[in-house]
């Protein structure tokens, strides 16, 4: 199995980075996983500004020089996983720039004359490590899973990825947060995944 992180957070000394040294840690010690590759948004300093004018046209964002590199990584893996913290209810900017400009049509998926389009990145297993400062039930409770609608259905399905895995750790910032438990809980997943 072949693994992309996909790490957005703008610090390296932070819980999120830890959770994506956790990550790592667990892909590196599971016979199952082959080889990993890192991006981290941040670093990559990726642009996530939808830029379009005559010459850039959103349609042929599919084809796009500059965003090739991250289409052969997303073309090349077979398990995806983000790491990143929620901001009010949902994933960073920076992030959901990033699934703007790569999960494009042509690419991600096709339009047919149905109702739904054909999935372009089907097979592909995808996994969410997401951190917040509020209570774990949250985004459930107040907010309608609207993280979970938004990643799961409107994004992974819509470009055929069926197998979705979320692991959403709230009170980060507390000190009753239990925070080394989870981080033990997502090396541990990350050691014994299989494909």
């Amino acid at each position: 199995m072949k693994t992309l992180i996909v790490y957005t957070y703008p610090n390296h000394k932070s819980l999120n980075y830890a959770f994506l040294q956790e990550v790592m840690k667990g892909c590196q010690e599971n016979p199952a996983i082959d080889e990993i590759q890192l991006l981290d948004l941040y670093e990559e300093e990726f642009d996530p500004r939808l830029i379009f004018h005559e010459h850039k046209r959103r349609r042929d964002m599919y084809r796009d020089p500059q965003l090739e590199k991250y289409r052969q990584q997303l073309t090349w893996a077979d398990q995806i996983v983000f790491v990143y913290p929620i901001w009010w209810g949902r994933p960073p900017a920076m992030l959901l720039g990033y699934i703007d400009q790569l999960f494009a049509s042509n690419f991600a998926y096709r339009d047919t004359k149905g109702l739904f389009p054909e999935g372009l990145l089907k097979g592909k297993s995808v996994v969410c490590v997401s951190t917040m400062k509020g209570p774990t039930k949250y985004p459930l409770l107040w907010l309608n899973n609207a993280h979970k609608i938004l990643m799961k259905r409107a994004l992974f399905s819509f470009v055929g990825m069926k197998k979705v895995k979320f692991f959403e750790f709230g009170n980060m910032e507390s000190k009753k947060g239990q925070q080394q438990r989870k981080l033990n809980k997502v090396y541990q997943y990350f050691r014994k995944v299989a494909y």
